[in-house]
């Protein structure tokens, strides 16, 4: 089933072309850096371990894949993939970089060219509400996975709470988007990006999504910053 304004995947392919080369700096600036404690925090609630098999989709740059391959280790595997070629771009050079070796590749999210049963993770952060039917997108991501195995996605919120909430939705509505533009020179994106996240479901909501696939035993979320942003996990059946 699709969401109402689901996003146009070609719209968004192109929209990513653009703020590809500058999208690690625009991210540190906006999150404050925050968006790696995050990252590392859902690798921790995944229970990865050395060893195990983990597909990033939606990888971007690479920095959740970065973080997989550092717990899984040499004996481990991570595959990234994004659906967008030119984000992709700095991914490797950043995983060299860091002595990590880990395979990119060009995957649609609702579409994976991987086997059933293939991974023993897979995960997705801030890409799901990017995309055009996500229960068709967490499906794949369930297929590919072993029973027992786990789906994780790191996305942003809404955040309710009294004082901070109103303050918050202010900085993403009114500044984030105009700091991105200056950072990037791509001030519609981020204006895409404050509005998608806006209305796109969240806590019980992103569950019922979840549940929808029928491909998940157990099923919760993780709020983080005050609601700023969540991690979902899904265990596969």
């Amino acid at each position: 089933m699709q969401q109402k304004h689901s996003p146009n995947p070609e719209v968004i392919r192109n929209m990513f072309s653009k703020v590809a080369a500058n999208y690690d700096k625009g991210n540190n600036v906006l999150s404050m850096g925050v968006h790696h404690l995050w990252r590392k925090k859902l690798v921790k609630l995944s229970g990865a371990h050395a060893g195990q098999a983990v597909l990033d989709c939606a990888t971007g740059t690479g920095d959740l894949a970065i973080e997989f391959k550092k717990t899984v280790g040499p004996t481990g595997t991570v595959v990234g993939t994004d659906f967008c070629a030119e984000m992709l771009v700095p991914a490797p050079a950043k995983a060299e970089a860091r002595g990590l070796d880990i395979r990119f590749e060009q995957a649609d999210v609702t579409q994976l060219q991987y086997a059933d049963n293939s991974f023993d993770i897979s995960s997705i952060s801030f890409g799901i509400r990017n995309v055009g039917d996500p229960v068709k997108g967490l499906k794949e991501m369930a297929r590919v996975v072993k029973p027992g195995g786990r789906v994780m996605i790191l996305e942003f919120g809404q955040v309710q709470l009294p004082v901070f909430g109103p303050l918050y939705n202010f900085y993403s509505e009114k500044i984030l988007p105009k700091i991105g533009g200056l950072v990037t020179g791509q001030g519609e994106a981020y204006e895409y990006l404050q509005k998608s996240s806006a209305a796109f479901p969240c806590r019980e909501e992103f569950l019922a999504l979840m549940k929808q696939t029928g491909d998940f035993s157990e099923m919760k979320f993780t709020g983080l910053t005050g609601g700023i942003a969540y991690i979902y996990q899904g265990t596969v059946k």
